[in-house]
């Protein structure tokens, strides 16, 4: 209606554009979250590597820091994070140095422990920043990275990265559903008598890719494994020894008690490769895909039908950012 000419219609109020998000992460719970996240802390190294392929400029800090090997793969910007520490494992997480560099949310991936609810909470209440879990097993790595991709917008990042995940895992299900497996044991500790038993949770790989010999009625879910005796390695007999990049690799050569085993008489011991993470486990996060396919390409050769030098190459360039060379990828692959 228009009296003297002038409109009395009143002015549209334009409502403020929403800053804050509800996210219900997967362990059920409700959190508020930034619409924009662009500062995030890891919980732990496993959520430290899934994070970083993701979106390494977002992260604030290290849980742990990188190896001195991983300089030459890691820009030096990322390298030299502040160390956080981290709120598993050791619990080495720094409360006042978190706070400090002022994440807007702490992110937790991995398999979910009972008391996640509690954890996250604790964190969350302690440092009074949002604190979430991101459920990723072996089988739910890929939707794990959509999930992140999506709150973060990363998508287009995190469906590359899913992708590949998804690839590998069919590569490395064609290739040992139609072996009949190796049996195999990862040895390491400072005299290699330490084992990762089978159905452990460092054992994932070697579960998966091979016939695991090490059958301990009470397996070590540690990272250190089980220890256990030369004369019970010597019971389990496998195939093919397998052993931590820190381990005992060069005196196992050279002791000639070790000859007793078949293994090492057949010339069937190999070092793990590591750079800049073991390939196989500690942590047993994203680096475990590297391992399935080193591991079945080792294994059973003539049954692979991916190129293992593309395969690598293409995961450094993805998760690390890096551009693997061929000399690179020799020495990481390469016997000693």
């Amino acid at each position: 209606m228009f009296i003297g000419g002038c409109n009395t219609t009143a002015p549209e109020v334009l409502k403020p554009l929403p800053t804050t998000q509800t996210f219900t992460d997967s362990s059920g719970r409700s959190v508020e979250l930034p619409l924009e996240i662009t500062r995030i802390a890891a919980s732990g190294s496993m959520a430290q590597m899934f994070l970083f392929a993701l979106c390494p400029e977002y992260l604030v800090g290290l849980a742990s820091p990188w190896s001195q090997e991983a300089e030459k793969y890691i820009q030096t910007k990322y390298y030299k994070l502040p160390v956080l520490g981290q709120f598993y494992g050791t619990g080495t997480l720094n409360m006042e140095e978190v706070v400090k560099t002022a994440p807007q949310v702490i992110i937790d991936v991995g398999e979910a422990k009972k008391s996640i609810v509690e954890d996250m909470d604790s964190i969350m209440k302690q440092v009074n920043i949002p604190t979430i879990h991101i459920e990723a097993t072996t089988e739910t790595t890929a939707d794990a990275y959509r999930l992140l991709g999506k709150l973060l917008n990363r998508e287009e990042k995190a469906e590359k990265l899913a992708s590949y995940i998804e690839k590998t895992l069919q590569q490395v299900e064609k290739v040992v559903g139609n072996v009949e497996k190796s049996s195999v044991l990862y040895l390491l500790g400072n005299k290699g008598l330490n084992v990762l038993a089978k159905t452990s949770f460092h054992a994932e790989v070697i579960d998966l890719v091979s016939d695991n010999a090490a059958i301990i009625e009470q397996p070590s879910f540690k990272g250190s494994g089980n220890e256990v005796d030369f004369e019970q390695l010597m019971l389990w007999d496998a195939d093919v020894l397998l052993v931590a990049p820190d381990s005992i690799y060069a005196e196992i050569v050279e002791d000639a008690s070790w000859q007793q085993l078949r293994a090492v008489q057949n010339h069937q011991l190999y070092r793990v490769p590591s750079g800049p993470y073991n390939w196989i486990t500690n942590p047993p996060s994203v680096n475990i895909y590297l391992g399935m396919l080193w591991l079945s390409e080792l294994l059973y050769p003539e049954d692979v039908e991916y190129n293992l030098q593309s395969e690598v190459t293409e995961y450094y360039r993805l998760f690390y950012g890096h551009e693997l060379t061929l000399e690179e990828f020799t020495a990481l692959t390469s016997r000693p």
